[in-house]
């Protein structure tokens, strides 16, 4: 690390400059980035990302659309919860797989 005059030594950290760059290189490229830990590995992930083409706006709202609309229709979605799984309605409403076992004490 270098001194400056104001501290006497410089931090080793990326640049706020240096991240925000790196997020608006990633959202050109549709690509992600490993979070840098100091100012070298920065510089090289911007090397990285200005070596791919950048995506079209057109490009990334499509995919992120497809993403979205995947993810709402997936029938294979094991969280999902269906109609089957719940039976009664309102405060009666309870697991339909789960035998009622009553009142905790």
């Amino acid at each position: 690390m270098k001194p400056t005059p104001s501290t006497g030594i410089r931090s080793n950290k990326p640049s706020s400059k240096q991240l925000r760059y790196l997020r608006i290189l990633a959202e050109r490229t549709g690509s992600t980035f490993a979070m840098p830990q100091d100012i070298e590995d920065a510089s090289a992930e911007i090397t990285r990302l200005l070596k791919l083409t950048n995506t079209t706006s057109a490009d990334r709202t499509r995919e992120k659309r497809a993403v979205q609309h995947d993810l709402q229709t997936r029938p294979d979605d094991a969280t999902a919860i269906r109609e089957s799984d719940v039976v009664g309605y309102g405060s009666n409403a309870r697991w339909a797989h789960r035998p009622d076992t009553g009142p905790r004490s």
